[in-house]
């Protein structure tokens, strides 16, 4: 398999195909799962539910990425490595420099951060200096106390536009992709029609240029409440590499996710 690069997802939305995301934490995982096909690896902030066992992403710590990403980063063939800035790495421009530079010197090949219009400056320094940046636009965990707990965004046709012109002012910015989650299906096609860069979804239909899930959630080990937008590819896999291959082929052929999966 030839290795997945920013010009390699880019070219998978002129050409009008879907890919695949998926988070690892560890190096077994990790190259299981680009073996098995996956485009793009996330060293997720969601390691501290999953791993740490934490009722929100926020106690995760920046030495915490740093940890796992070196070890994704050592057994990865072929996968885009993305991986989060932490709760606060968006504070302010030096921090979110300095904590990227962190990152990247661990082996990520792109940074994802959260927030809203308001990070242009901070991406648009970060893009300057030769680090790729996701923006996490939608339902975003490191905000969740604020929003009330996990709930879909952009219902209102108010929200929707916000959170698309959000996404217009952070490419503009140099945002290389963008990840939206938890919005209604209809608003995640039209995110994805409306931009030139790629964007994920998770959560947010199946009009979304690529899709992401947690790896626990698709091996069907996570506790608590299962989000609609989650399938359990394990429920009829062999093993571990043929639900990643399944979970791969099935966004790439477009049956997933399904009309259930959304809003």
């Amino acid at each position: 398999m030839k290795t997945v690069t920013l010009s390699t997802l880019q070219a998978y939305k002129r050409a009008g195909e879907t890919f695949s995301c998926l988070t690892a934490y560890d190096a077994s995982f990790a190259h299981a799962a680009s073996a098995a096909g996956i485009d793009v690896l996330l060293v997720g902030d969601s390691l501290g539910m999953v791993l740490q066992g934490h009722s929100s992403t926020l106690p995760v710590t920046l030495e915490n990425i740093r940890y796992h990403t070196h070890c994704v980063a050592r057994a990865n063939p072929h996968s885009l490595l993305m991986a989060d800035l932490p709760f606060m790495s968006n504070a302010t421009t030096e921090r979110m420099l300095e904590d990227a530079a962190v990152l990247m010197r661990a082996g990520a090949q792109m940074v994802k951060v959260e927030g809203e219009a308001w990070m242009a400056d901070g991406i648009r320094e970060l893009t300057r200096r030769g680090v790729p940046v996701c923006a996490h636009l939608g339902l975003t965990p490191q905000t969740v106390y604020q929003l009330g707990g996990y709930k879909v965004q952009g219902r209102s046709a108010e929200q929707a536009q916000k959170i698309l012109d959000d996404a217009r002012q952070l490419v503009e910015a140099g945002a290389s992709i963008i990840l939206l989650e938890c919005v209604p299906s209809e608003l995640g096609q039209a995110v994805a029609e409306a931009l030139d860069v790629p964007v994920i979804g998770i959560g947010a239909g199946p009009g979304t240029d690529g899709q992401i899930l947690v790896m626990h959630d698709i091996l069907g080990v996570s506790s608590g409440i299962k989000p609609r937008f989650v399938k359990n590819f394990m429920a009829e896999a062999n093993d571990i590499h043929d639900a990643f291959r399944r979970y791969h082929t099935d966004v790439k052929e477009r049956r997933f996710p399904a009309p259930e999966h959304g809003f």
